[in-house]
């Protein structure tokens, strides 16, 4: 099962990373784009490498987001996770699937690329992205698409995109999208509204930049009591009838034994260590 938080972790700071995947997300993205100034980009990507290497983490747990492919570190990075053996690679600025094709050739066959699609022309361009070899699942970098056309900060802007990762992912066979993270670390309702917001269209997971985040993104993801009862009721009913059914008055179809195992598949809980 793939993750449900992805805490981002400064590349230059290396005496975070241990302390991040203890902190209870599913995979902690150690970043050497936007929270590392150029200067420190060598000894971020140095540090990087040598933890990944001796760590000893569970390669679904980490993820690297590189430099974006038109940047001057790029090279150095695709390199970097070659060497170390890095299995997941964040892209940043994704607008093609030629970068795609491009950062696989410089690392490794097997290695799964998130591409972070965070402008207009990554969302133009979003279905051949979809589809593009080695793509695992997209995550939507809401902040800088909202920067790029220069939106007021309704979230009604977001309708759009959200919608057409989702109906891309779905159409490509991909796991469900990564939600943009939200910026506000001392309002947790921030958090909890903007994750509502993005399971509206499909996105399963959110990306976060605390771990008070991590716990509430967590928690979230899991099933209601409520909804649980309810699906095991659809299951047990649909399980013992050859014919239609009914549970709470409500017809039970496929579709509504889709959601149940849907809902049941959800219970599933990972504890990190």
């Amino acid at each position: 099962m793939l993750p449900v938080s992805y805490l981002f972790v400064p590349g230059n700071r290396p005496e975070r990373f241990a302390k991040a995947l203890a902190a209870g997300a599913g995979a902690i993205i150690l970043d050497l784009e936007d929270a590392v100034a150029p200067a420190d980009k060598a000894a971020a990507r140095q540090s990087v490498a040598d933890w990944a290497g001796s760590a000893g983490i569970a390669a679904e747990r980490l993820v690297v987001r590189i430099n974006d492919t038109l940047s001057p570190w790029y090279a150095d990075d695709v390199a970097m996770v070659k060497a170390a053996g890095i299995k997941q690679v964040m892209l940043p600025k994704t607008e093609s699937a030629e970068q795609v094709k491009m950062t696989i050739a410089g690392t490794a066959d097997d290695v799964c690329i998130v591409p972070l699609v965070e402008t207009a022309r990554g969302i133009a361009n979003i279905d051949q992205i979809a589809r593009a070899e080695g793509v695992q699942r997209i995550a939507f970098g809401s902040l800088d698409y909202a920067a790029d056309l220069d939106l007021s900060g309704d979230e009604r802007a977001l309708i759009y995109p959200y919608s057409k990762i989702a109906v891309a992912s779905r159409c490509a066979g991909l796991a469900p999208p990564i939600a943009g993270v939200t910026p506000t670390l001392d309002d947790l309702q921030r958090t909890e509204t903007d994750f509502a917001f993005s399971r509206a269209f499909g996105c399963t997971a959110k990306m976060c930049i605390h771990p008070k985040q991590v716990e509430l993104v967590e928690r979230l993801s899991r099933p209601t009591q409520q909804e649980v009862n309810w699906a095991r009721k659809v299951l047990a009913a649909a399980k013992n009838s050859s014919g239609a059914v009914q549970v709470d008055g409500k017809m039970v179809d496929r579709p509504v034994v889709l959601k149940a195992e849907a809902i049941m598949a959800r219970t599933t809980t990972t504890t990190h260590s």
